[in-house]
């Protein structure tokens, strides 16, 4: 920019900073409407997940009661039945037949054809569910009255295994039989009407099992020996036959039970009293089956108000479920899918396809879960079971003898499904909105952002040395003004810094002549007393025989033409090999191979440096067809190197090994390379070396040396 253009008047500014930024505070409303959308968003899906979290609390609140009112039910119930006289009557008749069996034998034929029936009927389907091979003996009968009832009720049973209740008399014509024909009706009926899986009868005294409605493989059995020793029957009848106390119950907790195919079952146990004495006691097989009824409402979930992924499901003190979940019933390959991703193992899902339902073997242990089984009511955004985010709501039930909690539960994406057709809604009306902001900020960046974009581009361009950098002036106002400022300041310091660039590179070009490229940084740095120790490395010293005699006779020019391009050729090679010139003084040639960066094989670099050299002065003396021998002496050892002087440098060596080096350069023979001991013994299996012997030479009375052949 020229000076004249620096004291031109500049023109009136039409649209200043002022007015464009009022332009810009308009837009504000159309963020305010923005703000307004996100906000009524953030309400309305508070409000909903409220919602949505009240819904599940009422419906799980419900199933609690409905469960816990089971329970209640069948504990009122088999406290009354086995209050009654029937009861008590059966108790007696029951035991004192049975034990009249037993004292009677069994015929060898129906004992086969009792073993024969368990491995044909029972041990196939008791193989599906174990894990390893199932010994069949623990379930064979112990004694003749579990042979002879097993055979007649169950073997010789003439209706299927499902309906064998219906049997009242086998018409063998034993005193058992006969009592089994009054009692068993009015016992199957009572079973039937209070929806127990199976009604069985024990003696505890005897610890055994001495009726069953459904005549399983647990008639007649011994609840003290395997397999039913640990079984939940067993521990049921224990504590029962133990407490004399009427209307007494012992609940205990679904477990898989062989006799019933491994399915889950759980055991309500009564004392059967007669003048305080428990002549037995009353026991009622619960199926799960039930209870998942009341879980899953029968499996209507969409009517029970649970959507496409809401659920109930019950989970146990082992944080095992207690009711089978809804994924399970819809689409199974779906389920097992899930359970594997969720980090289910492989034998927790083979054990849900062998006994064919989670219950009691799927493992769930959410926070839900853990909180309930703390006895803590709550509702909250989880994780659920099978790993996906749930809106979830749970809570403990009050059942003596279990520890069980509910919880309810629907994905949070189909529970967000309103809302987030209200964020669909609300971004289109806020797109609307934002296209006129973006028409308007188009006009504004043409006016206002982009002459600053464009002069941040310039000042970014000449930072990273573009000084060729200028912007645009496309207005008259204070942008347009600083851009033309910007422009004449790029323009004057891009001369200048041309200026100090030349002088920087004739500075450093320079000091690389004078110094190792390592010295010289260290000089840059701020280093100003540089003198380095090195423990090894080799010197050699290179003179031209007979130099001050040649030169007298030529011309000065032709001199040190001559003596410039040989040591020039000397360089070059030094270059090469990684070899340190460090001077040159008349018609000698100083170097170093092995510092400042050291090299292990600093000897034999220099050895064929100076093979080069010797090679090149022939070449250099028949080009220029003059006669020129070279002398070259090369010792190993260590030397102290450093910088010297203050206004002209000087990198230089000092040491012995230097000293000794310039001696076997001097008392050397021409045309050929001496070295001493330490260079010898380093490369005498590399190359071929003469032995001098002994040598006198200046300050020392004799050293040994060594030719190279070349």
């Amino acid at each position: 920019m020229s000076p004249s253009d620096a004291t031109k008047p500049s023109p009136p500014v039409r649209w200043g900073l002022a007015v464009k930024l009022f332009a810009l505070l308009a837009l504000l409303g159309a963020i305010a409407v923005l703000v307004t959308s996100v906000l009524g968003y953030l309400q309305a899906r508070d409000a909903l997940q409220e919602a949505i979290y009240n819904q599940l609390t009422s419906t799980r609140k419900a199933k609690v009661q409905q469960v816990e009112t089971y329970f209640r039910t069948i504990r009122n119930e088999l406290s009354q039945l086995a209050y009654s006289k029937e009861a008590v009557d059966a108790a007696q008749a029951f035991r004192a037949t049975f034990n009249e069996l037993n004292r009677t034998d069994v015929p060898a034929d129906l004992r086969l054809e009792v073993d024969a029936w368990y491995s044909a009927a029972f041990l196939p389907g008791l193989r599906r569910l174990a894990a390893k091979e199932p010994d069949i003996k623990e379930y064979l009968p112990i004694d003749a009255a579990g042979y002879y009832l097993q055979y007649h009720y169950i073997v010789a049973n003439p209706y299927p295994a499902e309906q064998r209740e219906l049997l009242n008399d086998a018409g063998d014509g034993s005193t058992y039989s006969r009592e089994h024909a009054i009692y068993h009706p009015l016992l199957r009926d009572a079973a039937a009407t209070f929806g127990f899986f199976d009604l069985m009868l024990a003696d505890p005294a005897a610890g055994r099992i001495v009726y069953a409605v459904r005549k399983e493989v647990d008639f007649s059995a011994s609840l003290r020996s395997a397999p039913f020793r640990q079984s939940n029957v067993a521990v049921a009848v224990a504590r029962c036959g133990a407490d004399a106390e009427k209307y007494a119950t012992c609940l205990e907790d679904f477990a898989p039970y062989a006799p019933s195919g491994g399915a889950p079952i759980a055991f309500m146990a009564a004392p059967i009293i007669d003048q305080n004495t428990v002549l037995g006691v009353l026991i009622a097989q619960l199926s799960i089956d039930e209870i998942d009824k009341v879980v899953t409402s029968g499996r209507r979930w969409r009517q029970d108000g649970f959507g496409a992924t809401g659920e109930a499901y019950l989970v146990g003190a082992d944080h095992l479920a207690r009711s089978g979940p809804r994924a399970f019933y819809e689409n199974r390959n779906r389920y097992y899918a899930d359970l594997k991703e969720s980090g289910a193992t492989d034998q927790e899902i083979d054990a849900i396809r062998r006994y064919g339902t989670p219950v009691l073997q799927q493992h769930i242990a959410t926070e839900a879960v853990q909180s309930a089984l703390a006895g803590t009511e709550g509702a909250g955004e989880i994780v659920g079971y099978h790993g996906v985010p749930t809106l979830a709501s749970w809570g403990p039930l009050s059942i003596p003898g279990l520890k069980w909690v509910l919880v309810a539960k629907i994905d949070a994406s189909e529970a967000f499904a309103p809302i987030d057709r209200l964020r669909r809604n609300l971004i289109i009306v806020g797109a609307i909105a934002m296209l006129v902001v973006v028409v308007t900020s188009a006009w504004l960046a043409r006016s206002l952002l982009g002459p600053l974009r464009e002069l941040t581009a310039g000042v970014t361009r000449f930072a990273a040395g573009d000084y060729g950098a200028k912007v645009a002036v496309r207005s008259h106002d204070e942008i347009g003004r600083l851009c033309s400022a910007f422009n004449g300041m790029v323009d004057e310091l891009h001369e200048k810094t041309i200026v100090i660039e030349n002088k920087n590179r004739e500075n450093e070009q320079l000091l690389l002549n004078m110094l190792p490229g390592p010295i010289a940084n260290r000089l840059r740095g701020g280093e100003k007393n540089i003198a380095d120790g090195f423990a090894e490395v080799t010197v050699a010293f290179a003179d031209i025989v007979g130099f001050t005699a040649l030169s007298s006779q030529m011309p000065p020019a032709s001199v040190v033409s001559l003596l410039n391009g040989l040591f020039t050729r000397f360089d070059e090679a030094a270059q090469e090999l990684g070899i340190e010139k460090i001077k040159t003084l008349g018609d000698a040639y100083m170097a170093v191979c092995g510092l400042p960066v050291q090299v292990p094989d600093h000897a034999e670099r220099m050895v064929r440096m100076a093979i080069r050299m010797v090679h090149i002065t022939q070449e250099h003396a028949m080009e220029h067809r003059v006669p020129l021998t070279l002398r070259v002496g090369i010792n190993s050892g260590p030397v102290v190197a450093g910088v010297i002087g203050k206004t002209k440098y000087i990198y230089d060596l000092w040491g012995d090994t230097v000293n000794l080096a310039s001696r076997m350069e001097s008392g050397g023979v021409p045309g050929t390379i001496q070295v001493t001991r330490s260079v010898y013994d380093k490369l005498k299996d590399r190359f071929v070396f003469e032995p001098r012997g002994q040598i006198e030479i200046k300050g020392r009375s004799s050293v040994e040396a060594w030719l190279l052949k070349i």
